[in-house]
């Protein structure tokens, strides 16, 4: 890729010359889709960002939220798709590598990560070996440097085969003494690089991200892909600490998106300042490097930090304790954003033009259609066979468990269940985090299933009593040049946003990856959306169903059962399974208050066990309900007319915002609901571990041994 002729024209009038190699270069970087948004910039300001706990919204490496007066969060999400398809194992390491040094850069110290993946069908040979290699990636990585993984998703749908997503969320600790920005503060205060050395790798990966995946991209494309060093990275932690605890920090970004260029000259940028930097001064693991690779080099661990001058030996003092790499590189002006190597000039421009000067697109959008009606008549113990051990909707045990989700002691409720739960003492709150997307329901609508994707989400936190905070979202889509493809970009943008300002959860930050496109074609549009909640206590009411106590054998659902009007399956899986289309759910009036009425009903001591029903629908989430030990008797009351395709309707249709309730006290949870949601008494509770669902005159009956023989589909294949 190179720098478009459009966009030299701007460059040259801006220089009054024709740019440098490295001003070239850096400027095809920068002012690429991945780092400037050209095509998404315009539809972003949908989102409402702004609330009162939003300490630090959209725009820097991570946002910052308040929990009380003393104790923030950080929250940042970011994608490593393209890298993840060539180079699975070092494409996902790096992507858990950058979100992390993001959170680093803003002063937090990281506290939990959650990974959303998508790929294409799971029977196919190329699509396992890249879970198998993201997987791995993910897992070393994140263990390496002692950040659980406590939260995601894993979906398989075909249209990923060419160009999977991988999609990484990270949450940090910090407070307001602590916090340091990526807005540089005072000319004449010194550029200090800190850890690895720079090499060759990822040369290019800014503008690499930008491009539809060719068919040779494996192998033409395996130098734009950084390699990861997780030990590095555990002692760059340590040290942030450090030089953040000493207030040795002015302000900081870490190197990431075309490297060393990309990291100061934002930084000097968002101050309104300029740099003088000499590249022949940064510490390098390899011999000769011209200056275009010293400075467009996404090596991985290394942080670019404004330090005052009577500060820099210090700063190298800690990094020396830490063993890693230190370069005092240049200083912060007041002028342009310069860089000389071996005393020649190679780049003098105006940073703030480098960062913002990329003109927006104005591109062609197209309304997509809405399916038609096409819904299969398959029998009933067919289709709870298929979608029960379908891997979209079964067991993730196998990707979760190679995760260390329990280091840093503040895990209480892990991965596998709605949304986990971390410990944040020192406000003695419990944060509930919740990621992902649905890729089935965006494909079909993708307004209504963006808007479906953040109510999902707050449905998971508020399952485990918990009440939405704010959220991050990573904006997945194909190539935004294609009229059919924007317009669904745009669907999903819209309403995720719709959705989350209805919610009063604040959008505080995010990413935006497109072009995800390759010659199978364009992914669904993806808006994966990484959500958390706050709660009193750490504790919450688990997903099974519990049989050990005298009352609470009450099952209640919570929502439509999809029998009166007109029933919708479009974006089930029971629709994926079997080929058959439909339109999308209507969604529920009110998702405020049922948001608030569940959380609430969640918390009550009379509430056993909470389970929202989302993909796979009723079945799915009454089969995951079940255990050896405690069973269930369900029946749903549907006219004894009915045919097999509204008994499907009401196991497998995915309207969310619906949860199933274990209570003891099913009049009180009924009365919480009045005028919020209908409730529906489903059945009781057993001590045998079965489960019998009556859906008119059919039956179905399994126990728990065969449910989890049905969902472990992806962990029997790949063992």
């Amino acid at each position: 890729m190179s720098l478009a002729d459009s966009d030299r024209e701007l460059v040259v009038e801006e220089l009054d010359r024709e740019p440098t190699p490295a001003e070239a270069a850096l400027f095809e970087n920068l002012w690429s889709e991945h780092c400037a948004y050209r095509s998404s910039r315009p539809l972003l300001s949908a989102f409402d960002s702004e609330g009162e706990q939003v300490v630090v919204g959209p725009g820097d490496d991570a946002a910052v939220v308040a929990l009380d007066d003393e104790t923030y969060i950080t929250m940042g999400i970011e994608s490593h798709n393209h890298p993840s398809y060539v180079d699975p194992f070092d494409g996902a390491a790096t992507g858990v590598g950058g979100i992390v040094r993001d959170t680093l850069s803003m002063g937090a110290y990281p506290i939990a990560l959650a990974d959303s993946l998508y790929f294409g069908e799971f029977d196919a040979d190329h699509s396992r070996y890249l879970l198998e290699g993201v997987v791995e990636g993910i897992s070393h990585y994140g263990n390496c440097i002692g950040v659980p993984t406590v939260a995601g998703s894993a979906d398989f749908h075909p249209d990923y085969e060419g160009n999977p997503l991988v999609n990484v969320a990270c949450v940090g600790l910090t407070n307001e003494e602590r916090l340091v920005t990526a807005k540089a503060q005072e000319p004449g205060n010194k550029l200090v690089l800190v850890g690895n050395g720079t090499g060759r790798d990822g040369l290019g990966g800014a503008s690499f991200a930008s491009e539809d995946l060719a068919e040779d991209a494996e192998t033409e494309d395996r130098p734009a892909v950084q390699v990861g060093d997780p030990y590095t990275e555990k002692l760059l932690i340590e040290a942030n600490e450090q030089l953040v605890d000493e207030g040795l920090i002015e302000s900081a970004r870490d190197l990431g998106a075309a490297g060393l260029g990309g990291a100061s000259s934002e930084l000097v940028a968002k101050g309104s300042l300029g740099a003088e930097i000499e590249l022949e001064r940064v510490h390098q693991r390899e011999p000769n490097m011209n200056a275009l690779e010293i400075l467009l080099a996404e090596s991985q661990e290394r942080m670019c930090y404004e330090v005052e001058p009577e500060n820099v030996d210090r700063v190298a003092e800690i990094a020396e304790r830490f063993d890693l790499g230190c370069s005092v590189i240049g200083e912060v002006t007041e002028g342009n954003y310069t860089c000389t190597f071996e005393g020649e000039t190679v780049v003098d421009v105006d940073a703030y033009f480098l960062g913002e000067g990329a003109p927006m697109n104005d591109l062609p959008s197209e309304e997509p259609e809405q399916p038609e009606t096409d819904i299969p008549d398959v029998d009933l113990e067919e289709a709870f066979d298929a979608v029960v051990s379908s891997p979209s909707t079964a067991s993730k045990r196998w990707v979760y468990r190679q995760y260390d989700h329990e280091v840093g002691v503040r895990t209480s409720v892990g991965p596998g269940d709605d949304a986990a739960i971390i410990a944040i003492r020192e406000a003695e709150q419990g944060l509930a985090i919740s990621s992902g997307a649905a890729p089935n329901w965006t494909d079909t609508a993708p307004y209504e299933g963006a808007r479906a994707v953040a109510l999902e989400n707050a449905t998971n936190v508020a399952a485990k009593g918990a009440t939405p905070l704010a959220a991050v979202d990573c904006l997945n889509g194909g190539n935004p040049e294609k009229p059919d493809v924007y317009g669904g970009f745009t669907g999903i943008v819209d309403g995720l946003a719709e959705m989350c300002e209805t919610l009063s959860t604040p959008v505080v930050g995010g990413n935006v990856s497109l072009y995800n496109d390759s010659v199978a074609g364009p992914i669904p549009p993806t808006p994966t959306l990484a959500l958390v909640g706050t709660k009193d206590g750490y504790d919450a009411p688990p997903l099974s169903v519990t049989a050990d106590a005298d009352d609470g054998a009450t099952l209640l659902l919570v929502g439509d059962l999809g029998l009166e009007g007109e029933a919708r399956l479009g974006g089930s899986e029971y629709l994926a399974q079997f080929d058959g289309s439909d339109r999308f759910p209507a969604l529920p009036d009110d998702p405020a208050a049922l948001i608030e009425t569940l959380a609430a009903v969640a918390d009550d001591d009379a509430t056993r066990a909470v389970h929202d029903v989302s993909h796979g629908g009723l079945a799915v989430a009454l089969a995951e309900m079940v255990s050896d030990d405690a069973g269930l008797e369900v029946s749903i009351p549907v006219p004894e007319s009915a045919d097999e395709t509204v008994a499907a309707a009401a196991l497998f249709h995915e309207q969310p915002g619906r949860t199933l309730i274990q209570t003891d006290s099913p009049d009180a949870a009924r009365e919480a609901f009045d005028g919020v949601a209908p409730v529906v008494e489903l059945g009781s509770v057993t001590d045998d571990g079965r489960l019998e669902v009556t859906v008119g005159d059919r039956t179905i009956a399994t126990d728990a041994a065969a449910i989890r023989e049905r969902r472990e589909t992806i962990e029997r294949e790949l063992e």
